[in-house]
Formats: structure tokens, sequence, C-alpha cells
């Protein structure tokens, strides 16, 4: 799509070259759920020189993620379940790790987001009087999940563009951000390239000024090797964390069970309908199902498949006793440590446990039993189950090319969610940078622990805060020009230089000149580094030395060369995403160093820890949590070009007791924005 009613207003000299600038109010980057709904509301909100800048429409996370049914956290309403705001604001703080008000905050605003969204078009499940149904997700008290099936998001994402489009708002398609613009502790704008125009004098740098910046970018799926993050979303949080603005929790990720050959998550009915896992040679020979010998009856298997169901996310708590994360440890032993591919068979129930009874459905543990037979999902083969429970889950998979009738599907432990990101207050303004707005992923609002479906709330009421509060306090053109044009000249200066120095192979191949490193061979190095050292399983040592490496890796940026203009974009989200990975594995680092243990979806090896199965080898021990740091949150912040980090104790949830007349005065005098 072309611009269309931000008209460029000016040119700036840069170098030799003229970058054209575009002036706005706001500006929206990115284009998932979550930025969507900020442009949304915040023209909704009266604020209507808006724009839109995006690499891609529909190349986002939101659009191109999903499960067998992805759910959406919200408060309880349509259900016998009692619930309130506090109840709900409890299950989100006490995961650990997170600030009391931004708990609350995205309790109370899940109605009103959930709302919207079914007001708009997303067509939630609803009973005969109208009440919304809910089911229970992972670390869930009550019944709050809910879904439309395996795109949810890719369905909020639809339609928060209607809306965006219905406003009119001004979209600018296929531009790259590779750069914000700062001055004075606030942002003010941002450097993109026009992907278009890259073998034009400039190579498409565009400028963009802007009083606020909306940051909706998602997590940054481009650093990890075994990642279901989309193959192409990257995520962009280094922009921000170059320019200094804190970090938390950046050692917070989750990582579960995917398919390979597809990228997508194999939770709910993909294992609540007990598939068997099975595990080959590199050349599909020697198969057998592995899980069995770690058992200690069929029963306890099945019941340990059931449950990764919903308890999908590998959880360090899960382990032990025949927990369902065990199933994760196997999977990673089988496919990393000896090099056998890993697959679910929806052909085949699992084999029985040796002395033990074989499978069937009448002797299953008896909340597995009841959810399927309730879901009238009781034939005799997992497809014929999960075909009776839930055949979107299986269309899905044969519109990518894969019959799970007929095949079985390679999965992975992979890279599928940060809970850390940048440091936001209570309306998702950035702790230290001001006017940077981050909502969704990339904003660092999760603990540990987060339910299910509590991402997509979250990125949906931090959007609708970041507009209340632009919308309230910011409403005012602020912006100066002398100013702004100084820190660009500053921010597109670095840019064109990281170009030109790179492209001096223009008309030579990168691997002909001594001492340049080819693209993809960089970023294969970071991204088999955190996949190696920053994944589902950790140690002090190994980390350590992974941030030592990504810090010189990072330094050793400008050996890259690359001969043709058409990867630009791939050069400057690489100069960002190597950043990002040094980032990462510092603060990962930091914590392991500060006695950190075992959490969250994160499990901590020492050798003089805890066993984690008698079956397994004796390297396979591990440190248990820390839980004198659950109250603490870690904060990451770039200064002189190295990651400085410190602890922060989290914030309590708020108990202030609201009167209506107190509470109508604030809104009327807006103090609360104070």
């Amino acid at each position: 799509m072309s611009p269309s009613g931000c008209e460029q207003n000016e040119m700036i000299t840069v170098d030799g070259y003229s970058i054209p600038v575009h002036r706005v109010h706001t500006l929206v980057i990115g284009s998932g759920a979550a930025a969507l709904k900020a442009a949304d509301r915040l023209h909704q909100f009266g604020i209507h020189d808006i724009a839109v800048m995006t690499e891609s429409l529909t190349g986002g996370t939101s659009y191109n993620t999903g499960s067998d049914k992805q759910t959406y956290f919200r408060l309880s309403t349509g259900t016998k379940t009692q619930d309130s705001p506090y109840v709900m604001a409890e299950d989100l703080f006490k995961g650990g790790a997170m600030h009391g008000d931004i708990a609350l905050v995205e309790a109370v605003g899940s109605t009103e987001a959930f709302q919207h969204l079914a007001s708009i078009g997303v067509a939630f499940p609803k009973n005969r009087y109208g009440g919304y149904a809910g089911y229970k997700t992972d670390h869930d008290s009550r019944e709050r999940g809910s879904s439309i099936g395996p795109y949810t998001s890719r369905r909020m994402v639809e339609v928060l563009l209607e809306e965006v489009r219905r406003r009119n708002i001004t979209i600018f398609d296929r531009f790259e951000a590779v750069s914000l613009i700062q001055q004075d502790g606030r942002v003010c704008g941002a450097v993109a390239v026009d992907v278009r125009k890259l073998n034009e004098p400039g190579y498409g740098l565009t400028l963009f000024m802007a009083d606020n910046v909306v940051l909706g970018t998602g997590g940054p799926g481009g650093i990890y090797r075994d990642s279901v993050y989309p193959a192409g979303h990257s995520g962009s949080i280094g922009l921000a964390l170059e320019i200094g603005a804190e970090a938390y929790n950046l050692q917070e990720s989750q990582f579960g069970l995917s398919s390979v050959k597809f990228r997508w998550n194999v939770s709910g009915s993909y294992q609540q309908v007990i598939p068997s896992y099975i595990s080959t040679d590199a050349d599909g020979g020697d198969e057998r199902q592995f899980l069995q010998p770690f058992f200690p009856d069929t029963r306890t298997l099945c019941r340990a498949i059931f449950l990764k169901g919903y308890q999908w996310p590998f959880d360090a708590e899960k382990i032990t006793s025949w927990g369902s994360s065990l199933i994760d440890i196997l999977v990673y032993r089988e496919r990393v440590i000896l090099g056998r591919k890993v697959f679910l068979d929806y052909r085949k129930n699992p084999e029985p446990v040796q002395d033990s009874e074989p499978f069937s459905v009448e002797a299953l543990p008896e909340e597995a039993r009841t959810y399927l037979s309730r879901s009238q999902a009781e034939g005799i083969l997992p497809f014929q189950r999960l075909l009776q429970m839930n055949p979107q889950a299986v269309e899905l998979y044969r519109t990518y090319g894969i019959d799970l009738e007929t095949e079985p599907l390679e999965i992975a432990v992979s890279a599928q969610h940060n809970n850390g990101g940048l440091a936001v207050d209570m309306w998702w303004e950035s702790t230290n940078i001001r006017r940077l707005f981050p909502v969704g992923e990339i904003a660092g609002t999760h603990g540990v622990n987060r339910p299910g479906g509590s991402a997509l709330n979250s990125g949906q009421v931090g959007a609708t805060r970041a507009a209340e509060k632009i919308a309230g306090a910011y409403r005012e053109y602020e912006q100066d020009w002398d100013g702004f044009a100084s820190s660009a000249v500053q921010a597109a200066g670095r840019i064109l230089r990281v170009i030109e120095h790179s492209l001096r192979t223009k008309h030579e191949q990168a691997e002909d000149i001594p001492g340049t490193n080819s693209l993809d061979e960089y970023r294969k190095e970071y991204r088999n580094r955190m996949s190696a050292r920053a994944s589902v399983l950790r140690s002090a040592a190994r980390t350590g030395d992974g941030a030592e490496e990504a810090g010189k890796q990072t330094a050793d940026f400008g050996r890259i060369s690359i001969h043709t203009s058409y990867l630009i974009p791939k050069l400057l989200q690489t100069r960002h995403l190597v950043l990002t990975h040094y980032a990462y594995l510092s603060a990962i680092s930091a914590y392991l160093s500060s006695e950190g243990g075992s959490r969250g979806s994160c499990l901590v090896l020492d050798h003089e820890g805890e066993s984690i199965h008698p079956s397994l080898e004796p390297e396979w021990k591990y440190k248990p949590e820390n839980r004198n740091l659950k109250n603490y949150i870690l904060v990451t912040c770039l200064d002189g070009g190295q990651f400085q980090h410190s602890f922060m104790k989290c914030r309590s949830m708020p108990e202030e007791d609201f009167w209506f007349e107190t509470v109508w005065r604030e809104n009327r005098e807006k103090s609360y924005f104070e």
C-alpha cells in the first residue's frame, strides 16, 4: 500500500544525500494486534495525525502464529465461575517478577479490551444466553480462556486492520525501521528504509518526525535457531536497547514443543488426544517410542502427555514426579544430545510401559478420560480423537501439506515467547525514554509464569493505555524542528555509514575479500549461540562464556560485507539483532551469577544440584529456583557499550479504596497521568 494522507514535509541532507522527512503526531511501528489496536484507539480518542509504519502488513507474529485453539485470557464473565479483577490480578502477579500495578491494570482492562474485539468482529463463542464460554489454561485459577480456533490472533489483526483502514489512518507498508531518534531523553522519530527504493540514491532511507512513537514489533524471534516464531519475524527490541531504553526480565523466555516443517505450537488438543512420541535416526530408521522407559506405568505416561496440552510451555516446576515438562526434557535429549529426529505420531497410541497395562481410553486417568468424554473424542486412535475434538487442528496442517492421518509430525523444543522486554510504567510508556510506548510482546510486562493467553490480553490493554496517555497528556505538538533535524542527521548518518562500509565490496563477492564475513554466516553464529546457551537448558558457565562471545561478535559487526543493495534491510536488521542477543545473554548471565536457579521456562543445569530423573545420565542435575529473587525484576540497560544490570523490588498489588467522587475528579482533571 502506498502512503496516503501523510505528506512528505521536508528534506534533510545527510552525507550528501537528500532524505525525505514525514511529520506526524504519533508514529506506530509494527502491524501486529497491539500496534493496530494502538492506532485504532488513538484515532478513537481524537488523535488523527497518525501513521502506521511496517515492514509487512501481514508479516508479524500476531498474523502468522497460533496453536490448536489459540487462547485469549480475560476476566471470566459468562460462567458460574466467580471472578474479579483483583483475583485475576493475583494470578498474574503471583507468577513472580511482575509489578502489582501492571497486573491490576491488565486485569481491570481485560473486559473492555475483549469486548472491543468482539464488537468489531472477533467471534468469541457465546452460549445461548449471550455469555462468553471459557476454559482453564495454564497458571489460571478460573476458566478465563477463550478462543476462536487456531487463528485467534490472526483474526484480531484482520478486524483491527479493517478499523485502521476505515478510519483512513496512513499506512507506510514495506518500510523497515532501522533506528530510533532521540533528543534530550525523549524519542522524537525514527529512521526507516523504504525497501522499494534500495537502488536509488540514499538507499531508500526515510525519516519520520513524531511527538510520540508506539513500538509494537513483537518478540526477538530472529535471534534463535530453534524457534516457533514465524520465519519472517525477527523483532526489533534492539532499536530501543541501542538508545539506552531500560528492559525488564530479559532472562525470562518461554520455550515449548513445536512442529519443525511448519512452525506451530503443538499444544492443547494436539496433546490432549494422547499421541505417541517416536524418534528415528537421521535417515528415518530405527524408529522407537522413547518416553516409556522414564515412566512407571502407562497411566502416568498418558497423564503427562494429556497435561502437556494446557501445561504446554516448559515449566521447571513440572519435571519431577513424572510431570508434563519431563517430556520436553526427553524430547530435547533425544533430538539435541542424541542427534535423533523426534515426532508426534497420531497413527498409533502410546505403547505400554514395560510390565504395565496397554493403552485404552477407558483406563486413562480420570481427568483425561472425563475431558475426552465431554469433548466427544473417544476414538480408537489419536487421529480419530483429534478429528472429533478439533477438526480445525487437523485441517491446519493439511493446509501446509502435512497429513496427520498418514504421516508423523516432526517436533522440537523451540523459543516461543519473551516474558521480558522493554521496561514500561502502568501507561506503557518507557521508564526512561519519554514518549516511547512499547506495546505487545516487546513490552516487558509479564512475570516468570504467565497464564496461557495473557500475552494477547496484555497487548490489547497496553495499547489502549498507551493511546489514553498520548491522547490525555501528550495531545499538543511539542516537537522542535531544529532539534529533531540535528538528531536525525546524526542517526541517519550512522546508518548511511554502516551501509556504505558494508557495500565496499559491491562489485565483488564478500568471500573473496580477506577479513570479511558472510551475512548469513554471521546470523547463523548468534542464532546457534542463543539456541545452545540461552534456550530451555542453561548453565552459569556456558551462558557466561556465551555472553562474552556475544559481546565480541557485536563489536565485530563491521566485518560484514554485502555485494548488493537488496541486502541492506537484512544487514540493518542483523545490526540490531546481534545487539539484542548480546543483551539477552548478558541478562541471563547476570541472573545466574546472582544465584538464580531454575524457574519459569528454563532449567539451570548444575552438577551439584538435584537429579531430574534416576534413569537419566548423571549430568542431568538442576539447580532449584532461588525464591528470594521471585519478588525482584532484573533491569538491563546499555551504558558505554556494555549492558549493566540491577535488581529492583516488585511494586506490590494496589489496595486503594477508590471513592467514586475522587475518581470522578481525577478523570476530569486527568491528574492520574502525573
